[in-house]
């Protein structure tokens, strides 16, 4: 339940501060004066729309389950969007992303635009089915999620099956590929580094004449070896580091002579040859890693198209059990939802009874194994298609149905926004629209928009909407004051005596 709202800067509305209480709440007002816009700054609080307001806040005193979103609960929980350059969203001052303030409070908030199709939708008329089944035989829902899992596995095996059958219609094509990018790898089989080690070669052999002659005159220190010792033991200096300097020196000139030595017999055209085609590997696959690793795929994918024969007899094998136990208990829930949906259309037409709206009739179709079963239900209206009815009559269906589902899948909690559910309808219509609302008030918390007086005199609270200079205002109403607005929506600005009668009369007040 929302006990609280704040509302800072939502377009017309500067600022307002409001308490609910449980039950059916409803906000009347002139045209015009900014009722659906109030109503799209709690929506665009939750995540159900683009936040307008510079900041919307509200308190929640219903339990909800924050930890698997990595948040913490409190006993009453704040939810709070505040929007200057951008629109931060904060859950008991823990800061949210847009889509989980939708995912979490999804779960209590459901939304009624003027014309939704939801609860005609098939897997929600299922899982409606599922739960009045379920009253009477508790494991049936156990037994459809069992299913589901079944068939996930099935569906997870039978794609692989098809893409080996894929594969296997062009199998030959991707072996001789395969076969063929292998060997021209193995062609020049290179070597980790290989490529690093040809190309200082190659930068050496690039100057090796200066190499040569920059290390004939270097040998030349050498004639002078003795005269520096001799130097240095006549000044009494240790001549230790110079002997080990020389050394040193000795040792990097006798390794370069016979690099070079080893040049002279070196292949300069198989070294460039080699080159070129290492780095028309490299240009192709990437480094010497990638280049292995690319070999090594395709020997693996050469293993599969060989083994392929054996894997798709083994899945085909698999995909038969699966499907053989998935059409056994789709036919057993199947029996179970053809035994009650007549239990559930009488539940239904009792609501659209009261609605004065004529019966309706879940019709079942079985259809190929899906991730429900095989049934598919889909709503008939008689002879008349829901899609081309009235805006007034397809609001009471959709009421039928929220009637219903609250029996079965609402425990306790939730919160139901509607935007002019009774929009278009006569007074008897409206009143009947009004009762059922108050029955579903037990359960939910209702924020209602209303044109007609019928469904706001069975309110739990009332409040007005006004517009004046451009800026819209929101209060509630108290018993005086409700008389008065029901009249202003009989009669219109001029306010009659019998309207004013009339709307005692939906009060109850003498």
């Amino acid at each position: 339940m929302i006990e609280r709202l704040h509302v800072k800067n939502q377009l017309s509305f500067e600022e307002c501060d409001l308490k609910f209480g449980e039950g059916l709440i409803a906000f009347t007002g002139p045209s015009g004066a900014g009722k659906s816009v109030f109503m799209q700054a709690i929506l665009s609080l939750f995540g159900h729309g683009e936040p307008n307001a510079s900041s919307v806040e509200a308190t929640i005193t219903d339990k909800i389950d924050l930890e698997e979103f990595g948040l913490e609960s409190d006993e009453v929980n704040v939810f709070k969007y505040i929007k200057s350059k951008s629109t931060r969203y904060f859950i008991n001052t823990q800061s949210v992303s847009k889509k989980s303030m939708s995912q979490i409070t999804s779960s209590f908030i459901n939304y009624l635009s003027v014309r939704d199709s939801e609860e005609f939708e098939n897997e929600r008329l299922l899982t409606l089915l599922d739960a009045l089944i379920a009253k009477e035989k508790p494991l049936h829902v156990k037994s459809v999620e069992e299913y589901k899992e079944l068939f996930l596995e099935y569906k997870k095996r039978k794609e692989k099956l098809e893409s080996i059958e894929q594969k296997e219609r062009k199998i030959e094509e991707l072996k001789e590929f395969a076969s063929f990018e292998i060997n021209k790898i193995d062609e020049i089989s290179p070597k980790i580094g290989e490529d690093e080690e040809l190309m200082s070669i190659k930068r050496t052999l690039s100057k090796k004449e200066k190499i040569q002659e920059s290390l004939n005159s270097a040998n030349s220190i050498f004639e002078a070896e003795n005269s520096v010792s001799e130097f240095l033991n006549l000044i009494e200096k240790d001549s230790g580091f110079f002997d080990e300097a020389m050394n040193e020196l000795r040792a990097i000139i006798e390794d370069e002579v016979e690099r070079l030595n080893d040049l002279d017999e070196q292949d300069v055209e198989a070294l460039l040859e080699r080159i070129e085609k290492i780095s028309s590997l490299k240009s192709r696959y990437g480094t010497i890693e990638e280049i292995l690793e690319y070999r090594d795929t395709k020997k693996q994918e050469l293993e599969e198209y060989e083994n392929i024969s054996f894997e798709k007899e083994k899945l085909i094998k698999e995909c038969k059990e699966r499907f053989e136990i998935l059409e056994q208990k789709a036919g057993d829930i199947s029996l179970l939802r053809e035994k009650y949906i007549s239990t559930l259309n009488s539940k239904i037409n009792s609501y659209l009874d009261m609605l004065y709206m004529p019966e309706v009739n879940l019709v079942n179709t079985n259809i190929e194994l899906y991730e429900w079963g095989k049934d598919s239900l889909h709503v008939e209206l008689g002879r008349v298609n829901i899609k081309k009815i009235s805006s007034g009559e397809y609001n009471r269906l959709r009421l039928a149905f929220i009637a219903t589902t609250s029996e079965y899948l609402l425990e306790s909690g939730g919160i139901l926004i509607l935007d002019e559910i009774d929009a278009n309808l006569s007074g008897k219509e409206s009143m009947s629209v009004a009762k059922v609302l108050k029955q579903l008030s037990v359960k939910y918390q209702i924020f209602a928009i209303s044109h007609q007086p019928q469904l706001s005199s069975q309110a739990n609270f009332h409040f007005l909407v006004t517009k004046s200079d451009g800026k819209s205002e929101v209060k509630m109403l108290a018993d005086d004051e409700r008389i008065v607005e029901l009249a202003r929506m009989v009669s219109g600005e001029e306010v009659s005596t019998e309207a004013t009668k009339f709307a005692k009369t939906l009060l109850n007040v003498t």
